[in-house]
């Protein structure tokens, strides 16, 4: 095993050069990840302090210990502190695996099993870590945060005090058009949504909605006749309305989110979550260190990786991991609906 070994101390497996590929990766995070404005940012401690202001939910700064305070001091109140959750997945490369590849002090070949190692790696990011950020983040636009088995890891609502609002009813399954009703419940909600955003500019609200609330939305009589006689009439006709879409309609651009664990849709089938875009610092995803000896105290990155040598000397191990956690500075902005005869 040790001239197998001996490849695997090249620089290309470091943790730096490993966290780096890693990191290289194409992410593909979701619906959330693209249709949310996230701000991103790397931290060197494993807890952020949040401190609410009226409804907002604001990040405090560390000072020096020591150090003098404030020329104006300001008391500070519901200060919570959230840990950043740590999410590692492993696999493994055999020695079998790269017997008869490697011949000793030939490049081309470290370069053959690095490629082994990277291939291992990229299926841990796409089809682990990533799905695992895409629903924290989806968690994060509902004000609800869930772990993998569906319990709680932070209610933003109830961590800070600030009441949800109470559940909108929107009559997608009943034909309003000649009273507007759907279009004044929709209108109704954007102005919560401004209202609760206390002047903050936005560039728009979004809406992922289940299928059930979906199909019964394109297909409601109010939303179809707004649609026609005019040249988006095209749009009924082609992909626009179809399943996991998204179109415009009330001032809201509504999508039928895709994405599931195991069973469980991301969003309940008779369900939308609705939310502002373009607000500056609404949406946080914070990136903690790894728990590695190198990492200590270092900024966080999105992803970290590195090797080291099975017990019995029959292979590698391969260790990827995440340290992320994403919310809502504003929670009380989140609005959820449900479709209603």
């Amino acid at each position: 095993m040790s001239g197998i070994l001996d490849v695997f101390k090249e620089d290309p497996f470091s943790v730096v050069a490993l966290t780096d590929a890693v990191n290289e990766v194409e992410f593909i995070p979701g619906i959330a990840g693209r249709e949310v404005d996230w701000q991103e940012s790397g931290i060197s401690k494993t807890t952020i302090a949040i401190e609410r202001k009226g409804e907002s939910l604001v990040i405090v700064d560390p000072s020096p210990r020591g150090s003098p305070g404030d020329a104006i001091a300001k008391p500070k109140r519901d200060i919570r502190s959230l840990n950043v959750p740590h999410y590692e997945v492993q696999s493994s490369v055999y020695a079998d695996e790269i017997q008869g590849v490697r011949a000793f002090g030939s490049e081309s070949d470290v370069e053959t099993i690095a490629g082994k190692v990277a291939e291992r790696m990229r299926e841990l990011v796409q089809l682990s870590i990533d799905p695992t950020l895409e629903y924290q983040r989806v968690g994060a636009v509902k004000g609800v945060i869930l772990n993998g088995d569906g319990s709680t890891l932070y209610d933003l609502f109830s961590e800070f005090g600030v009441s949800q609002e109470t559940e909108i009813g929107f009559d997608v399954a009943t034909d309003g058009s000649a009273t507007g009703a759907l279009r004044k419940k929709v209108n109704g909600a954007v102005r919560l949504i401004a209202n609760n955003l206390k002047g903050a500019p936005y560039r728009g609200i979004k809406a992922f909605c289940g299928d059930t609330f979906y199909d019964a939305l394109v297909t409601n009589a109010e939303v179809v006749k707004s649609y026609l006689n005019w040249t988006a009439a095209a749009d009924l006709r082609g992909d626009t309305f179809g399943p996991y879409q998204a179109f415009p309609w009330g001032g809201v651009t509504w999508i039928n989110y895709r994405g599931s664990n195991g069973a469980t849709p991301f969003v309940d089938a008779t369900k939308c979550h609705l939310f502002p875009v373009g607000v500056p610092g609404l949406f946080r995803t914070v990136y903690a260190p790894a728990d590695y000896v190198e990492t200590v105290n270092t900024n966080g990155l999105p992803r970290y990786a590195r090797q080291y040598e099975m017990q019995n000397g029959k292979g590698i191990w391969l260790d990827v991991q995440a340290n992320a956690l994403n919310y809502c500075t504003r929670p009380k902005v989140l609005l959820k609906g449900k479709s209603s005869a």
